[in-house]
């Protein structure tokens, strides 16, 4: 499969009258010699490596816009990243092999896969959200439609950007002939440096400013003009009259689409949201951190508020969940309370509750869902406005990283209301690591109460966290509350009860903890090893 490759001869070559043969990636291959250029050589040369640095940018830019609309739609960012960047290396490989076969007609084939590169990667965020907005609940033979979507594009795109790197070398050769080292290092230190801008405008750029959509369907836009001007506009001698027109056809063709899909994309979030949501939906917003959806919240429907396309909060069962996640943490000291996660202050309006409590400090990452739960009338409601109660301090900061900087045995109750562990970004806030910190932070007889995600669905995940709290030194009472697996743990045995001075409860008594505790305990799985920042050990 490769090819031999005989040395370029000494001396420089004349423009227009390079001498034929293959060089680097293969020659002109009976082109006929060096390309006829509208241009000096030296300007011809750099407008080729700009069109290289360009097209790097927009094919990094498809990449990391697939790791993220996956890792958003289907969680777990390291999978996603994995599958993503494995099938798009191993598909570029064989996208190089196969172009091989195109180098006597480059200038048409790099066009031609330009143009096909522009619509697979402008279009492929919206294609597969709509896949997961309309068809992601299907189940059976499509219950993993989005994923083999996912590999699908991957692979698209990987060959289409691996079949760039011949053509254009064999472009660059045309241009003037040089030793195979030298046009190599050339080409990709453009490649390289075009990647760099790429991996650092998407996130900084490209996806605050306009989204995930917009970004990869102006992304295409840029990839197809400038794929099209380079081949047009510099070799457009070597074109016959038949291959111009096709390519001016598929590209004004391409950028069709992509205009049409960007000036319909608002439309098509309002729907997607709704097939997802429901038709319900009354405010969606990207924060500095997740996508914020609520739905209801007016006309006596009931509120319900999802992150980053999960539920997080249903105002039909909250209370049901914030009660039992809350109140058996609060039997005892509870003078000094920190909330870790509860951004939504749903969490904090059950430590409220309690009169002994002398302040409480919520750790939320996200400022954006803070500044929601504090200005939306329903969200701020339901929480009864406990984010701007005078014992709260709202401090918008990592969980690890603000355990960390806390001073010793500074809370007598710490309460996880975190996401769950399955999600990747989260397991350092279910590690051995992060229970040690927390351990440090507790007064003596503190008490500290993890909420571990759906136990029905995962019981595994859910019983690696208690034994990751064990291994971090706390003692550990299980329970759950519906389908809600949650773990209260203090360095003593801890008593899975009510404080008989506490607030009357709605959802909970004492007889229903026992109960839960018994459920969970139905469902343990023993002997699990612990998980840590360096062995992660919750599967998504």
């Amino acid at each position: 499969m490769i090819e031999p490759q005989a040395p370029a001869p000494p001396g420089p070559v004349q423009p227009g009258h390079g001498p034929a043969g293959p060089v680097g990636s293969g020659g002109c291959g009976g082109a006929g010699g060096a390309a006829r250029l509208p241009v000096r050589q030296a300007t011809g040369r750099f407008l080729v490596l700009t069109g290289v640095f360009v097209c790097a940018a927009c094919g990094l830019v498809y990449e990391l816009e697939l790791v993220a609309l996956a890792s958003y739609l289907m969680g777990d960012s390291v999978t996603q990243a994995s599958v993503v960047l494995s099938v798009m290396v191993f598909a570029m490989g064989v996208g190089s092999l196969a172009a091989k076969r195109l180098r006597r007609h480059a200038a048409a084939g790099f066009g031609a896969v330009e143009a096909v590169l522009a619509l697979v990667g402008g279009c492929s965020a919206m294609a597969l959200y709509a896949v997961f907005a309309w068809t992601g609940d299907w189940g059976g033979l499509w219950s993993d439609g989005p994923r083999v979507l996912l590999v699908g594009f991957s692979l698209a795109t990987g060959l289409l950007i691996g079949a760039e790197v011949p053509l254009l070398m064999e472009l660059i050769q045309r241009i003037r002939r040089q030793d195979p080292g030298g046009a190599v290092a050339d080409l990709f230190a453009a490649d390289y440096v075009g990647a760099l801008v790429g991996g650092l405008a998407f996130p900084f750029l490209l996806l605050p400013f306009l989204g995930q959509l917009t970004g990869a369907l102006i992304t295409g836009a840029v990839n197809a003009v400038v794929g099209g001007a380079l081949v047009l506009g510099l070799f457009r001698q070597d074109l016959t009259r038949r291959a111009r027109r096709l390519l001016i056809t598929a590209n004004v063709c391409v950028l069709a689409v992509l205009a049409s899909a960007t000036a319909l994309v608002d439309d098509f979030e309002r729907a997607a949201r709704h097939a997802l949501y429901g038709s319900d939906v009354r405010l969606a917003l990207r924060t500095e951190v997740q996508e914020v959806v609520l739905t209801g919240g007016r006309d006596d429907r009931p509120l319900a508020l999802y992150l980053d396309g999960r539920l997080r909060a249903a105002q039909r069962d909250e209370l049901r969940h914030h009660e039992a996640l809350v109140h058996p943490a609060m039997t005892g000291p509870h003078a000094r309370v920190l909330v870790l996660g509860g951004g939504d202050g749903l969490a904090a309006r059950e430590v409220l509750r309690h009169p002994g409590v002398d302040r409480a400090e919520v750790v939320e990452a996200d400022a954006g869902l803070v500044r929601l739960a504090r200005s939306d009338p329903a969200l701020s409601a339901l929480n009864r406005h406990s984010l701007d109660d005078p014992r709260v301090t709202v401090t918008i900061a990592d969980p690890f990283d603000r355990l960390r900087g806390a001073p010793p045995a500074a809370y007598d109750v710490v309460i996880c209301d975190l996401p769950d562990p399955g999600v990747t970004e989260t397991t350092k806030l279910y590690s051995e690591e992060f229970y040690g910190l927390v351990r440090r932070v507790l007064a003596p007889g503190g008490r500290l109460v993890v909420h571990a995600g759906p136990l029905s669905a995962h019981p595994r995940t859910y019983w690696t966290v208690e034994s990751t709290l064990r291994a971090a030194g706390f003692r550990t009472a299980p329970y759950r509350t519906g389908d809600s697996g949650l773990i209260l743990a203090s360095r003593t045995t801890p008593a899975l009860q009510l404080d008989p001075s506490g607030p009357r409860l709605r959802t909970l008594t004492d007889s229903a903890l026992v109960s839960a505790a018994r459920a969970a305990s139905r469902t343990r799985i023993p002997d699990l090893p612990p998980s840590s920042l360096v062995h992660p050990r919750y599967a998504p």
